[in-house]
């Protein structure tokens, strides 16, 4: 207790917070706090050769252990944040012997004077038996990254990208600087550079609320909701209860999240299928979408596309709820905005007298096709009205569980 009054106020706040999380877990665990203050605290430069140093003090301390009172490498996790990661790493790897740590956590490695590294300049999966790593701010800022972009484990983590974080937007920035001066701008980064260590200790500390990872190449095509699967163990658990797997090479894997803890959201794909009937001419239209599920509701959540609509398509977006709703069991889809297209139909109309009695053109929407992230379940859902699924501006439109038509046929 001592020592910790000792430590305490330098030390930051969150290190007491994962110190008192990683107990909770009904297991036996000892958790040792490494103090390099004095060698993290120097010109950046400085800190990172500093990083072999303290790399190689955990490695003899762990060797020690082992000799003293057969504490196996193998049973530790060693959890380092920014620069720390790599100090972890430097362990790892200096640890003398064939056998390995048993798990490294890099919460958003440092970014500069390692990113483009060899792997035995910094964190990488070579150096533990499991590495995982989350990163929270890969964004340039003042023309470095300040967390490393790269993948460096078996599973690397992009929550929102990686490259900033829910309520850590730029728009916070005046938020900050009114109550900090102008070292608000570092408490902007600083915060989104943290929110990898908030992320592990939400964690270890909602275990009924559990995210989920989905592997994906980019994070604009998992924005279109095209890497929810898990077949083939795609998908992971982010933070401590992580599947441990070891992969010839990195995988990465992309999730959103909330602003606040628990962090946990839901993850859903809409494929919709829309026919313009307007000719040769491309509208961008605001829709909104209303859920109805077995446990709760959402209501007019946006649609986010990302192009216009055109010609005959189907459109593929990513939803995501920070509520369980459930089984999704009735969708109703909105086309925003005002009935201007009624006006201007009716003013062809008078111009044009042998078009009286014609439907006005519009949107056709046949089905929605829905997976569901966290429950891998695919649904389709038609319009409640058969003879009418023209959509136009203002409308809303009904859709409702049914059998697919098209899995039927290739089911025969």
């Amino acid at each position: 207790m001592e020592e910790r009054k000792k430590v305490d106020g330098m030390l930051e706040d969150w290190i007491w917070k994962m110190a008192a999380a990683l107990k909770s877990q009904h297991k036996q665990i000892n958790v040792i706090i490494a103090d390099w203050l004095t060698f993290a605290h120097q010109h950046y430069p400085i800190a990172v050769q500093n990083t072999r140093y303290i790399g190689q003090e955990i490695a003899d301390f762990l060797e020690w252990l082992e000799e003293s009172v057969q504490f196996s490498r193998s049973n530790a996790h060693l959890i380092g944040y920014s620069l720390g990661a790599h100090v972890s790493g430097f362990a790892g790897s200096f640890i003398s012997g064939t056998n390995k740590i048993g798990r490294i956590t890099g919460l958003d490695p440092a970014g500069p004077l390692f990113e483009g590294m060899s792997p035995t300049d910094r964190l990488s999966p070579d150096d533990a038996n499991f590495v995982d790593a989350i990163h929270t701010f890969t964004k340039q800022h003042m023309g470095l990254s300040v967390g490393i972009k790269q993948p460096v484990a078996h599973f690397d983590f992009y929550p929102n990208g990686g490259t900033f974080q829910p309520g850590c937007h730029i728009m916070h920035v005046y938020n900050h600087i009114a109550q900090y001066g102008i070292t608000g701008i570092t408490q902007t980064v600083k915060c989104a550079h943290e929110r990898s260590v908030h992320l592990f200790i939400d964690s270890l500390l909602h275990n009924d609320k559990q995210s989920t990872a989905y592997g994906c190449n980019d994070i604009n095509t998992f924005n279109k909701g095209m890497c929810l699967s898990c077949r083939k163990n795609r998908c992971n658990t982010l933070g401590y209860n992580i599947r441990e797997e070891r992969l010839p090479k990195s995988r990465q894997l992309f999730l959103k999240t909330r602003a606040h803890m628990p962090f946990k959201v839901y993850h859903y794909q809409f494929k919709i299928h829309f026919i313009n009937e307007i000719q040769d001419k491309q509208i961008d239209p605001t829709f909104t979408i209303s859920l109805t599920g077995t446990k709760e509701d959402a209501k007019n959540l946006p649609i986010p596309l990302v192009e216009g609509i055109s010609g005959n398509k189907t459109y593929s977006f990513l939803l995501t709820l920070d509520t369980d709703i459930g089984e999704l069991i009735m969708i109703k889809f909105k086309w925003e905005g005002t009935a201007v297209w009624e006006n201007i139909w009716d003013t062809v109309q008078t111009i044009i007298p042998w078009t009286k009695g014609t439907r006005r053109p519009g949107l056709i929407v046949k089905t929605i096709r829905v997976k569901a992230g966290e429950t891998q379940q695919k649904m389709t859902f038609c319009s409640q009205s058969i003879d009418n699924v023209h959509l136009h501006p203002a409308q809303e439109k009904t859709f409702v569980r049914c059998e697919d038509r098209f899995r039927r046929q290739n089911r025969k």
